[in-house]
């Protein structure tokens, strides 16, 4: 199965047919698809100009849709690597359980899912590298009230999504599951509570932050 740095060389090889170089961006994204594979695609030809289900698109859309994928990925890649260096550290000195935000990160090795969207055509407008920085920046700083990429608090929680995390939290303008542990207690269990389409109550106890547990086995390491 070839990497994703081999597909990307394939996107930008002019002699290969445009088809079959849109194929293989699309193949890009079996290896790295921040919203998942549908949401990520849209959001690329979104911004790249380009029709959903254009067979012939303009190689130099194709392009620009490769680079932005690659920026994002790039960033993504080192943050991963500086994860790795601090976990081997933490082992070293003893630490050997994981914090709930490596726990979450352990699901999303490699760049799939990390902020999936439940619709294809309800993700966050901004660049994917930006959106990225946001989220590596929410990581660092601690939980907070507010979804990590608009800052806004319409979240609403959400069963059976199909993949993991297997619940949680979605912003509603952003349409991204935002990761619990990215969000305080309180935040957390607000959303629970508008499942059922009620208004959260003031002083409501907080619910457990942790994500129902997978029985997948973890994903721990990148295809380059």
């Amino acid at each position: 199965m070839a990497g994703f740095r081999a597909l990307a060389r394939d996107v930008r090889n002019p002699r290969r047919h445009i088809t079959a170089r849109r194929t293989s961006l699309r193949k890009c994204l079996e290896r790295f698809a921040p919203y998942g594979h549908r949401a990520t695609w849209h959001h690329l030809c979104s911004r790249a100009g380009i029709a959903l289900e254009d067979r012939h698109p303009e190689p130099a859309r194709l392009i620009t849709a490769l680079e932005e994928l690659e920026e994002a990925r790039a960033l993504w890649l080192a943050y991963e690597a500086d994860f790795a260096a601090r976990r081997r550290q933490e082992k070293h000195h003893g630490i050997r359980q994981p914090s709930t935000v490596d726990d979450w990160h352990l699901h999303t090795w490699g760049g799939n899912h990390i902020m999936p969207c439940e619709s294809p055509s309800a993700h966050p407008d901004d660049r994917l590298a930006e959106v990225l920085r946001r989220l590596i920046l929410a990581m660092e700083s601690g939980p907070a009230s507010t979804c990590p990429v608009c800052t806004q608090d319409r979240l609403t929680w959400h069963d059976n999504l199909g993949r993991y995390p297997w619940e949680g939290p979605m912003c509603g303008p952003c349409g991204i599951v935002v990761p619990a542990p990215v969000l305080t207690p309180e935040a957390l269990a607000a959303a629970r509570h508008t499942r059922s389409g009620r208004a959260p109550k003031s002083g409501h106890s907080a619910a457990s932050t942790s994500a129902t547990a997978s029985a997948r086995p973890h994903r721990r390491y990148a295809t380059v």
